[in-house]
């Protein structure tokens, strides 16, 4: 397989994952207009839980696979990968019937952990229960998607992956309107609807899949007549090196699922508030707000990520000066990317709260200032994600386990104290030290590996920082002209937003271009796409 074909499979399925998590995140927009906070609520508390057991049910199958399949093709066993193919198929399908009946009849019990109150508790498990259907299909999905990826075919899992999420996504937005505005029905009939969306879209992925596997079932087929070694190892010593790829891949899968399951699990518990304001606080802590701050992460980790193919091949030969060179521009990219962005949006937390979801002054205050104080954590989400996957470069995925473990014990010991001591605001920081514990278990790892240098990248930081401050000020004159940093309306919050992000984002480059960092950062990006 050529580097170049090796390169350009990578950027196709980075730029899917890119639309496809920028439409997963979008959508709470006017998903929220039309189901208010109600909606957002149970979907949410619905949602992820199935994302966990999603996770453990697929068992990282996607890149698990690949990497099974690759390594086995490469060694002229492409007989190995059909037999997983065939077994997989079985496995993955008790895997997914497991996991469904986990989820539909554990939901009460998942509910009643929650500390609901009472009138609540039918909702939570009715949403859980219809959410649960899509597991009887993804592992399955998930299956094929990483045998293809196993032949560095990654047209079938990018198109898959956006037919997904655009037949989910269509919908639930189709179901919440004529819920709510057609029929004037219930936000809980809607939240039920946008819950088996998952499943819905599950279904448009898997029809891609099949689609692509009649297509190219005589390629596949003459592959298998091309074997030139059958090693023949057992089911057991596949699946068991099967399992060692996927783990890490799982681990790093539900951190973020396990951190929102941990506020969700908390917040009726220990948050003093009303029950109404707790519905806020959840809504905008694991929904409107949470998916706000994943925009910056999403693009800063999708170009960084699509380094570790760069990575893996230049460690395999042994090449640590090139390791370290790829480590150094993927923690450029991802810092010089995520810090503006992620401090910008904190700054604006007030007004884009108030032009996105709530304008009224009780639900602005309370999600402008979860928005200003967890936009941040945008900087912990996009290191842990792109060291996770450095680690997965140099073959030490393991320790992914590690740290995340470390990172979500300490999470689960801070979060009652904080959420007493500090309000709405107390699981964010919790989440933010749990985050960076993980990161900087990563880092010394990596540093143990590779004997990387952090001096160049941290010098670098420096200057990336100085740059977002002078982008904070100028943000802050925009603010006094028109009468501070909440907005008295929509009208307003637009015009301050996009004078913010134009003229900011235009001092942030004209620094970075004037010190040379931006030619810096360019030029690696540009660097790695013509390998």
């Amino acid at each position: 397989m050529s580097a170049s074909k090796m390169i350009r499979g990578t950027m196709i399925l980075t730029v899917a994952s890119f639309v496809s998590r920028l439409l997963g995140i979008l959508f709470i927009i006017p998903y929220n207009a039309l189901t208010g906070t109600q909606g957002v609520f149970l979907y949410t508390v619905a949602y992820t839980p199935y994302a966990i057991m999603l996770s453990i049910s697929t068992m990282g199958l996607p890149l698990a696979v690949s990497k099974f399949v690759s390594k086995y093709n490469a060694m002229g066993d492409y007989d190995s990968g059909k037999r997983l193919m065939k077994s997989g198929f079985l496995l993955m399908s008790l895997t997914g019937v497991i996991g469904f009946l986990i989820l539909f009849l554990g939901a009460p019990h998942f509910a009643a952990a929650y500390g609901l109150p009472s009138n609540k508790l039918p909702d939570v498990v009715l949403v859980t229960r219809v959410v649960s259907i899509a597991i009887l299909v993804v592992p399955v999905m998930s299956l094929m998607r990483g045998y293809f990826q196993g032949f560095q075919s990654m047209g079938p899992t990018a198109v898959s992956q956006v037919v997904e999420q655009i037949v989910r996504i269509t919908f639930i937005l189709i179901g919440a309107f004529l819920v709510m505005k057609v029929f004037n029905g219930s936000p809980v009939t809607a939240a039920a609807l946008a819950t088996f969306a998952a499943f819905v879209g599950a279904v448009g992925g898997f029809y891609v899949m099949l689609y692509y596997w009649v297509k190219r079932r005589p390629f596949l087929a003459n592959m298998k007549q091309k074997t030139q070694h059958r090693y023949r190892i057992s089911y057991a010593s596949m699946y068991k090196e099967l399992v060692t790829y996927a783990v890490p891949f799982v681990a790093v899968g539900i951190a973020m699922q396990l951190y929102q399951l941990i506020d969700q699990v908390m917040a009726f518990h220990y948050l003093d508030y009303s029950g109404q304001v707790k519905d806020i606080i959840l809504s905008d802590l694991t929904g409107n707000d949470q998916k706000m701050v994943m925009i910056p992460v999403t693009l800063a980790t999708s170009l960084a990520v699509s380094a570790v193919p760069a990575i893996i091949k230049s460690f395999s030969t042994g090449n640590i000066a090139e390791v370290n060179h790829k480590i150094t521009q993927a923690f450029e990219l991802v810092l010089f990317l995520t810090i503006p962005a992620a401090i910008g949006l904190s700054v604006l937390g007030y007004m884009v709260h108030g032009l996105l979801f709530d304008i009224n002054p009780h639900d602005l205050q309370i999600g402008g200032r979860i928005l200003q104080w967890y936009a941040p954590t945008a900087i912990f989400f996009a290191l842990f994600q792109v060291t996770a996957s450095i680690l997965q470069g140099i073959n030490h995925q393991r320790v992914t386990l590690i740290s995340l473990g470390a990172g979500v014990l300490i999470k689960v010991m801070l979060n009652p104290a904080f959420m007493k001591f500090f309000g709405m605001v107390g699981p964010v920081i919790a989440t933010d030290i749990g985050y960076a514990v993980c990161i900087l278990i990563n880092l010394i790892a990596i540093k143990r590996a590779t004997d990387y240098h952090y001096s160049l990248v941290a010098r670098q930081t420096v200057h990336i920082i100085a740059y977002t401050i002078a982008m904070c000020l100028v943000i802050q004159l925009i603010f006094l002209l028109f009468g501070g940093n909440v907005p008295s309306g929509r009208g307003i919050a637009i015009i301050v937003i996009i004078l913010s992000v134009a003229v900011g984002a235009a001092v942030y480059l004209i620094l970075a271009r004037w010190t040379g960092l931006l030619r810096r950062i360019v030029g690696g990006v540009r660097g790695r796409r013509a390998e």
